[in-house]
């Protein structure tokens, strides 16, 4: 959509070709850099020192170029689609809260990027961290405005054009594509060329078996938009691209699962899936105490999402629980999270654990599941989630003595994220890692010109967004929130502008 509302403003004939029957849904946490509201804020950002953050999450395996494409340009992105947003009657508000410490046990470089756009009609009823879900559902939404700009231009999304296979000439040149639509198939023809922006493969369990085995070994749930099924990365590799060496799953620590549950696909191909209801628990992002089956402690729970999920691929499996006490609320004020992570730590403190488990995709499910489990006693809780009772009563007696030094001698987890468990009524629930989407696709460069086994542009072929790769390996840097769909919506806005004046 920000790559069609470009084209649209520069006056291209393109056209806009979804399998699906509707826009995706969007995301509403966008990372940018140096935007108009930072630089009002007072927010410089170290462009240097981010570029090579973002380089040392990929451990080097990324083409910085092509990152400095979303460090450049996503303020002006960003400001770019608000005009459209705004005159929808959309604000932009900016995250400035809980990012001046340190995090994760370490000197993580967590600049304040976060930029969500919604609707001041919901800014009253639901925490700050929830107003872009809020006015998704209240009919506010990014890609729908976005639709409705580029139709009041003159052209409306094709739906129902499935991707079958990219046309390529003997030159060499892309010059199209083919597409499976309820007419059967149809042929596009580009003069100019072809941008994929299809997404990921988190929703083709054949493709995450064959290409991300990390997770299979640490997820229990998928929260996928389930076109993304890697049509746009298969049909590149069919004529001729190069793909990422590595997986860079995007994992949250969000699976909530009940007891006994093990992580990993159940069934069998297409059919396969994961076995949690409610993939985005975000509690479970929360820093709480967090034990494996055997009732121990196993890793700082301050640490990137995916480091839980990567920590827990090497226990029983593959699955840890989260444990705390009626006081939940007042240790979610003092853990200062940043990111999407905000929604558990906002909505724990307006409502008890039970509600809110309930405010979350799957949530009421997983509560009639009986997976969050209550206690009077800490005994009690031992039995309710099958954890060995000596084992664990050990383990919530350190972390209180670790609670009562202020100094977290065992993992090095900050003081202000440890949490005294002795108060009732205890609580515990069961987590995997949720799968939100793939980020290694299709190599490009810095004008997401798709490249070949030799590392040279396929003319006519471009990609943005999740199919492309070139910048993560291994995994998604958390703490540079909204990079990743910061980057999306800047790549595809850079292509059709490079695409306008070159081709």
């Amino acid at each position: 959509m920000s790559a069609a509302a470009t084209a649209a403003d520069l006056g291209m004939d393109f056209m806009v070709c979804d399998k699906a029957g509707d826009v995706q849904a969007s995301r509403h946490w966008v990372g940018a850099v140096n935007s108009r509201w930072q630089k009002e804020a007072g927010i410089n950002t170290d462009t240097n020192k981010l570029l090579n953050e973002l380089t040392r999450y990929a451990s080097g395996k990324c083409s910085q170029d092509v990152w400095k494409v979303w460090i450049n340009e996503s303020g002006e992105t960003i400001e770019y689609l608000n005009d459209i947003l705004a005159a929808a009657g959309m604000e932009i508000y900016l995250d400035v809260d809980d990012y001046d410490h340190p995090t994760g046990g370490t000197d993580y470089y967590v600049p304040i990027q976060q930029h969500m756009w919604y609707s001041p009609a919901v800014a009253e009823a639901v925490p700050p961290a929830l107003w872009g879900d809020a006015s998704a559902q209240a009919g506010m939404a990014r890609n729908k405005i976005l639709a409705d700009y580029i139709a009041s231009k003159g052209t409306e999304v094709s739906f129902g054009y499935k991707l079958a296979k990219l046309m390529r000439e003997e030159s060499g040149r892309v010059t199209g594509a083919i597409f499976e639509t309820n007419d059967g198939y149809v042929q596009v023809d580009a003069a100019k060329g072809v941008l994929l922006a299809t997404g990921g493969y988190a929703a083709n369990p054949v493709m995450l078996s064959a290409l991300a085995p990390a997770v299979l070994d640490s997820c229990t749930a998928a929260d996928k938009m389930p076109n993304c099924t890697g049509d746009g990365i298969r049909a590149g590799l069919w004529a001729g691209a190069r793909m990422d060496r590595e997986s860079a799953p995007m994992i949250f620590d969000r699976g909530a699962v009940s007891p006994g549950v093990d992580c990993g696909l159940e069934g069998e191909g297409m059919d396969a899936d994961f076995p949690g209801v409610c993939p985005e628990n975000v509690l479970g992002s929360l820093p709480f105490l967090k034990v494996n089956r055997r009732g121990e402690r196993f890793f700082n729970e301050s640490a990137p999402y995916d480091w839980c999920a990567a920590a827990a691929a090497n226990q029983p499996g593959g699955v840890w629980c989260s444990v705390f006490d009626a006081n939940a609320s007042a240790d979610a004020a003092r853990f200062q999270v940043v990111g999407c992570a905000k929604i558990g730590a906002q909505v724990l403190q307006g409502f008890p654990p039970e509600e809110a488990v309930a405010v979350f995709p799957g949530g009421r499910q997983l509560l009639e599941q009986g997976a969050l489990k209550k206690a009077d006693t800490l005994e009690e809780l031992a039995n309710q989630l099958g954890l060995p009772q000596d084992a664990f009563l050990a383990t919530v007696e350190r972390y209180n003595e670790l609670y009562d030094k202020q100094v977290d001698e065992d993992y090095g987890k900050e003081a202000f994220r440890l949490s005294e468990i002795r108060t009732a009524p205890f609580y515990g629930c069961w987590f995997g890692g949720s799968l939100l989407t793939t980020l290694d696709g299709l190599k490009i460069n810095a004008n997401m010109q798709v490249l070949d086994q030799a590392l040279e542009p396929i003319p006519g072929l471009y990609a943005a967004g999740d199919c492309s790769g070139s910048v993560f390996s291994g995994n998604y840097p958390e703490y540079l929130v909204g990079c990743a769909i910061g980057r999306t919506l800047t790549e595809g806005r850079h292509a059709v502008r490079y695409i306008s004046e070159n081709e």
